[in-house]
């Protein structure tokens, strides 16, 4: 897996990514304590408030940046966002009102929203060997995980030496870093789109592609059951290992770590298994796992206390592994989905489109659990993630081909699509990959279907 990194350009990519990962755990850490000092016993609701604003950001803000960002500089984007983000954080210790905290946070997250599917647009250009990719998929969410280990135990080490806001000043240092690490490498442009439409309808294009690819169909309900499954994490460890199962605070981060263990151990052994067997063989049964492992987690938390530590410790791991074994295959479906024109605004739709799905499952997990209790909210969320597991199986053909015949009836005898195509009734046909783009704008359904829609 490590191979990747003699890529220079892509082991300056992923170091900023990693700093930038630490700055941004480390300002978690101080963002609660700050929220405390502000709004005291009513943190909470700030809190839940802010993760709201964030979601917002990322769902609104990423389909325009697709819609631009062929026509941006890559890296003078992703410098931007990172040099916006450190004087967010900058900023943030110096704040004492609680709006004040929500304009910084939607500022911070907007830029968020523009760097990080512009990022991994520009990854499978840098490694453009689908192996390679593969790996650095892998990296990535071995990167994203440790980040979630390591940054509590830095910011709590980093506590005793200084107050909460000399956090913000490490976040500071994350995001500079990130931004001197991307101005060090040549990133390969973009391919412009030839599509002549405008930023409007442009912004919804990344969606459109979704909608008209049936794998993408079915990431798009996979995003819905890592959404319930994670939000569950999220949300609710808290509550069960605090009120349900009466444990410790420390029992929270063990809980915790757990789930993020689970998605290592897979991250850690999914390349080679993504080589053996592909990427729907893998994503597919690992719906149905979410779904059974939130049913179980539901009948543990019924259990004797003394029973259900154990297991659900085992539960968050099999939570954390599923949810890798489809986040870590996705980003291969996108890059495989679209042309590289299409590319920052598929990235951008996956980014967006998976973070709309947290805004389905946060209220779902927090306001449910508290009405109506943990064990029914656990049943429900884990009939909707069958139900998407279900959605997904049905949208994803078996097989499912990467170069399929297909007509053309709206192109022009001579174009120069069409220099293999042989004639066909009502027009041109052909086989090649295929993918949505300005040629292709409907999937065929059967062999010899046309596929423009002018």
């Amino acid at each position: 897996m490590l191979g990747v990194l003699r890529n220079r350009t892509y082991r300056h990519l992923f170091t900023a990514q990693v700093v930038a990962l630490v700055g941004t755990g480390l300002a978690t850490v101080a963002l609660g304590l700050l929220a405390y000092d502000i709004a005291g016993a009513s943190a909470g609701a700030v809190l839940g408030t802010a993760m709201t604003i964030k979601m917002v950001a990322y769902v609104g803000i990423s389909p325009f940046v697709g819609a631009v960002a062929d026509r941006v500089p890559r890296r003078a984007l992703l410098v931007s966002a990172d040099l916006i983000r450190a004087a967010v954080a900058l900023c943030l210790p110096f704040v004492d009102s609680v709006w004040q905290v929500y304009a910084l946070i939607f500022v911070l997250q907007a830029a968020s929203a523009s760097f990080t599917p512009v990022f991994q647009a520009a990854i499978p250009d840098v490694l453009p060997d689908e192996r390679d990719y593969t790996r650095a998929l892998s990296l990535s969410r071995l990167a994203y995980d440790l980040e979630s280990l390591f940054s509590p135990a830095l910011a709590a080490a980093l506590l005793t030496l200084v107050t909460y806001q000399g956090l913000f000043a490490g976040t500071v240092a994350g995001f500079l870093a990130s931004a001197a690490l991307v101005v060090s490498v040549l990133l390969p442009k973009a391919t412009p789109s030839e599509r002549k439409e405008g930023v409007l309808r442009r912004t919804t294009l990344g969606a459109r592609v979704f909608l008209a690819t049936p794998r993408l169909r079915a990431l798009l309900a996979m995003n819905l059951a890592v959404a319930a499954a994670s939000g569950t994490v999220i949300v609710n460890t808290i509550v069960i290992v605090r009120d349900v199962l009466s444990r410790s605070e420390g029992d929270v981060a063990v809980a915790l770590g757990c789930y993020g263990a689970g998605s290592m151990l897979v991250a850690l052994g999914l390349p080679r298994v993504l080589d053996r067997l592909g990427d729907r063989p893998v994503m597919l049964p690992a719906g149905f796992l979410l779904a059974a492992v939130l049913s179980a987690a539901a009948a543990i938390v019924s259990a004797d206390p003394g029973t259900a530590w154990p297991l659900l410790l085992a539960v968050w791991a099999l939570l954390g592994a599923g949810t890798a074994l489809i986040l870590t295959p996705g980003a291969r479906l996108l890059r495989r989905s679209c042309g590289p024109a299409e590319r920052p605004a598929v990235f951008a739709a996956q980014f967006s489109l998976s973070h709309a799905c947290f805004l389905i499952t946060y209220p779902l997990a927090g306001w449910l659990g508290a009405a109506a209790g943990m064990g029914t909210t656990l049943l429900l969320l884990a009939g909707l993630t069958l139900a998407a597991a279900l959605a997904a199986v049905r949208a994803w053909p078996a097989g499912d081909p990467r170069t399929l015949p297909h007509v053309h009836t709206g192109l022009e005898p001579g174009h120069p699509h069409l220099h293999d195509a042989e004639t066909a009734e009502a027009g041109w046909g052909h086989t090649h990959t295929f993918v949505i783009d300005d040629l292709h704008e409907r999937w065929p359904t059967r062999a010899g279907e046309p596929v423009d829609a002018r």
